[in-house]
């Protein structure tokens, strides 16, 4: 069939004689559509696009990793449910580069519950900036000699266990704040900075009594190489310019107020927000001449056992379970287990650990008892007792 032209041309002039009423309509509506919306609408949107939609953990922690702690602290006075109060809790020497102890499987402050907080933060990966190269002129030979050793022991005590790229970020947070005018201008300053005290240190190896466990010889080598060349210029560009970490079975308060930028092996690493985390506030210049350490003073642990009858009966009990000498103490208010010889203060399962999770999961494994039968009831005389169709059950 063929068309009509003539018709068509017809609506084609019907149509333009009407547009421009059309077109006024339209302006009226986008006029109208115009006006400022209300700030409730704005921030609506703000949310949605930092959250991706989510209104679960990972949302939220969208949400607080970009929140200084003065905005965090209104947050939890204003959240009506406090969720999540790891985010906001303020724990004594949060500065500290590790937290001794050990993983758990139960949910808290440390355990599953922080591995799956630390997991819903997501990579700052747009803040990643790569360092420049350490530049290293030490004054003397000496000084190159105690460098070296500063910076071999704080890969090996933190970590000895870890791939050779977690121990090359390691050595990178240690130079980056030696550079940084917040902390030391040596090595050696850096890693033992606040060992001095009962509080603050910022390696927890140098003031646990660590240092008194003599190190495995391969894994030190290990460390000295990767020491060595990160002060010949190495740069781990994947950590670019941390200045923190922490292990992954730990939630530090301070963790949402940095840009969370990877996770290497079990650790996790952090920049400074803002200028402070770029290359350009590193500009702290090494000064050259590093401080002479005094290792057998800082071998003893300057901690206070919590009571010594508790002491004594936690070494009588692991001497008759054949287990490693330790000591349960308290370092800035919070229960630590230390004395244990394991590389990188990573403290291995006992007898009894492993008994305790075998018996566990053998618990949580097992069938469930089925519940008893309900009696069945003797129909009173007279009654009749009839079987009931049920109508629409889905067949089992």
């Amino acid at each position: 069939m063929g068309i009509d032209w003539a018709s068509v041309l017809k609506r084609t002039r019907r149509f333009a004689a009407g547009a421009p009423v059309v077109l006024a309509a339209f302006g009226v509506a986008m006029a109208a559509s115009s006006t400022p919306r209300p700030e409730i609408d704005r921030r609506a949107e703000v949310v949605r696009a930092l959250t991706k939609g989510d209104p679960g953990a990972t949302g939220l922690a969208a949400i607080t990793g970009r929140m200084d702690p003065a905005q965090l602290a209104l947050a939890l006075r204003h959240d009506p449910g406090e969720r999540q109060p790891a985010l906001y809790g303020l724990t004594p020497g949060w500065e500290s580069l590790t937290l001794a102890g050990r993983p758990t499987l139960d949910f808290g402050a440390t355990g599953l519950d922080a591995m799956k907080l630390n997991a819903a933060t997501p990579n700052a990966s747009r803040y990643l900036r790569v360092a420049a190269p350490f530049v290293f002129r030490p004054a003397t030979a000496e000084d190159r000699r105690r460098a070296l050793r500063c910076l071999t022991q704080g890969v090996y005590y933190e970590a000895a266990l870890e791939p050779t790229a977690g121990q090359e970020a390691v050595a990178q947070v240690i130079l980056n704040r030696v550079r940084d005018p917040n902390y030391a201008n040596t090595v050696c300053g850096v890693v033992f900075e606040g060992a001095e005290r009962t509080t603050g240190c910022q390696f927890s190896f140098t003031c646990d009594g660590a240092l008194s466990q003599a190190p495995v010889g391969w894994a030190w080598d290990r460390a000295k190489r990767v020491a060595e060349r990160a002060l010949a210029g190495h740069v781990a560009a994947a950590v670019g310019t941390a200045t923190h970490y922490h292990a992954d079975y730990v939630h530090p308060w301070w963790s949402p107020t940095l840009n969370k930028l990877t996770q290497i092996g079990a650790h996790i690493f952090y920049r400074w927000k803002g200028v402070y985390g770029e290359p350009a506030a590193f500009s702290q210049r090494y000064a050259g001449r590093e401080p002479l350490i005094d290792e057998a003073r800082f071998s003893k642990p300057r901690i206070r056992i919590a009571t010594a009858a508790e002491a004594e009966k936690a070494l009588a009990e692991a001497a008759a379970n054949g287990e490693s000498v330790m000591r349960t103490v308290e370092i800035d208010g919070q229960t630590r287990v230390v004395g244990i010889a394991s590389l990188g203060g990573r403290r291995q399962a006992s007898a009894s650990d492993i008994a305790a999770i075998n018996q566990r999961l053998a618990a949580f494994e097992a069938p469930e008892t089925p519940a008893p039968a309900a009696p069945v009831a003797t129909p009173a005389p007279g009654v009749t007792p009839m079987a009931v169709e049920e109508v629409g059950r889905p067949g089992a």
